[in-house]
This record gives structure tokens, sequence and C-alpha cells, in this order.
């Protein structure tokens, strides 16, 4: 079992539900493209969060600028190959991280809506619960839609906002997973509590 974990935007959360997740399933995390180094990797927080180290997965790139991959590529004189992006196999179920939202490009001639669409495995759409998250979370939908992309549902992130959530789900169609609240601090411990409280493992079954 494989899920893609995707975003709304850039830093709203995602990383976070995404170890969230793979801690909960027991899973293997992979995050194929990583733009930005010097602030840290998202492999490393998802290992501050409770992953552990033997199951976290090397990235087919790891690029210095941090900025859309595409540009970050051609800054750090590397070519993207799209063929080097295929999921790893291996045992057990695994998590999958996107970069920013889902229109961004991997290259100047692919998105990660059409890599998803490749892999034709099903999305978990992280959303913040914000001002501007209805437009943003329905916009994403139908892009995935557009191309194809299975939908597991959407995952919020912040403060409870009952009318955004909920009219998002219902004007989307999609399933309504839960919501990760602010955690303070925000820690193995803390996101495993979370986590558990507030998503039905069943769900991504």
């Amino acid at each position: 079992m494989s899920i893609v974990v995707t975003g709304t935007d850039t830093d709203i959360g995602k990383t976070v539900f995404a170890a969230g997740l793979a801690a909960a399933l027991g899973a293997r995390y992979w995050k194929p493209v990583q733009s930005g180094l010097a602030d840290g990797t998202d492999a490393a927080r998802v290992a501050a969060l409770g992953v552990p180290a033997e199951h976290i997965l090397p990235e087919a790139y790891r690029l210095a600028t941090p900025c859309s991959p595409h540009l970050a590529a051609e800054i750090d004189g590397v070519t993207i190959d799209p063929d080097l992006l295929t999921p790893p196999s291996g045992e057990g179920p695994l998590v999958i991280e996107g970069a920013g939202g889902v229109l961004v490009p991997v290259t100047r001639t692919l998105l990660f809506a059409d890599l998803f669409a490749r892999w034709d495995l099903p999305v978990v759409l992280v959303a913040r619960t914000g001002l501007g998250t209805i437009n943003h979370s329905l916009l994403s939908i139908e892009a995935l839609r557009a191309r194809g992309v299975p939908i597991l549902g959407v995952a919020f992130v912040g403060d409870a906002v009952e009318d955004s959530e909920a009219i998002v789900a219902e004007l989307g169609c999609v399933r309504r997973l839960g919501r990760l609240p602010r955690l303070d601090p925000l820690d193995a411990e803390t996101l495993a509590a979370a986590f558990h409280t507030h998503f039905d493992l069943e769900d991504f079954a």
C-alpha cells in the first residue's frame, strides 16, 4: 500500500501530517525531490517526529536551493529524470510526500499532479484551515481530478474552522479525513497522540 501526501500550498503542515501518518501506519517514508538543504530536510524532520531512520528512504534528488524543484535543479546544474521518480518497491506501506502544492513543476514540462497521475496512487490532500483554504483546496481537487488522480480525502491542519472544512468536503465531493490541530510542543509523542485522536487509520487502509 502506497499513499501520496500532497498539499494546497507550501508550509501548511504537509510534512508533519506525513510524519504522523507514516509513524501511525509503521510505513516507510519517501520524499522524491528535496529542494533546500540549509535549514534541514523534510526527511530529517520526519525522523525527529517519530519515523524510524530505517523507514526513511533516500531522496532521488537533493537540491540546495529552496524553491520549486524545476528551478532548484537548474540552479544546481542538475537534470531531473522523471524515470528516477518511480516509487520504490519494498515490503509494507509507503508514504510519499510531494513538494509544495499539486501544480508545482518538477521539471519545465512535468507538474507534481502529472507525476501522481503516472503513479496512479491514492492521494491525501493536506489543507490549512485558515482564510483562503476553500479556494486553494477546491482548485487542487479539480487539478487532481482533471488528471484522473484518485483522491483518498482531505486532511486539514490548524485550528478548527468547521464551515470551511465541511464545505471543502461537500463541494469537492471528497472524504473529510480529519484535522491535525496545532501542537505545542510539537514532537513525536504529541504528534502520535494527536494523530490517533483526530484520524481513523481505517480511512488510510
